[in-house]
């Protein structure tokens, strides 16, 4: 479990089940993601977040508010995808619900998942990808301090050809 000033980062429960299925299904959060998720992918998709805690001690956890438990979303770490630049690597990622966008939460939540890398890891670096036409989340990439890899950049295996969100950026940040 992580904490910041107004957050928790920690796996996830039955109970994000729900309030995650329902942000998977607002169409401004998958704008750039891709199509909704059924119930069943969102539990699978929690399931495999604490697999990979029980795998490598970190996930793209589950964010709550202090004060209350609210569920806003995932924020954290995850081996990079097969087929992808980010493979082998310490991939970071996020996605908030509608609600709970332009408050600070992104950029707080991952830059503790950051501290916590180079605290827990031996990762050499963190990468970061997001489909070309995601500009609140690159620009919250360059934030961070990461930098933009262009001879990374792919088209993702795991989305259709023809489809507009194909494109994917990559950012990358050392270890200082």
């Amino acid at each position: 479990m992580i904490e910041t000033e107004r957050l928790i980062l920690r796996g996830w429960r039955e109970s994000d089940i729900a309030p995650f299925h329902a942000m998977c299904n607002d169409p401004e959060v998958m704008r750039y993601l891709g199509p909704p998720l059924s119930r069943e992918d969102a539990e699978a998709a929690a399931a495999r977040q604490n697999g990979f805690i029980a795998s490598h001690g970190y996930c793209f956890w589950a964010v709550e508010r202090k004060g209350g438990g609210a569920f806003l979303g995932f924020c954290g770490l995850k081996p990079g995808p097969e087929g992808t630049p980010l493979a082998n690597q310490v991939e970071i990622g996020w996605r908030l619900a509608q609600d709970a966008w332009g408050q600070g939460y992104a950029r707080e939540a991952a830059e503790a998942s950051i501290a916590w890398a180079w605290a827990n890891t031996d990762a050499p670096g963190i990468a970061a990808m997001t489909n070309i036409e995601n500009v609140r989340s690159w620009g919250l990439m360059e934030r961070l301090g990461m930098v933009r890899d262009h001879a990374s950049d792919f088209d993702h295996p795991a989305v259709p050809i023809g489809d507009p969100l194909k494109p994917h950026i990559v950012y990358r940040i050392a270890r200082p």
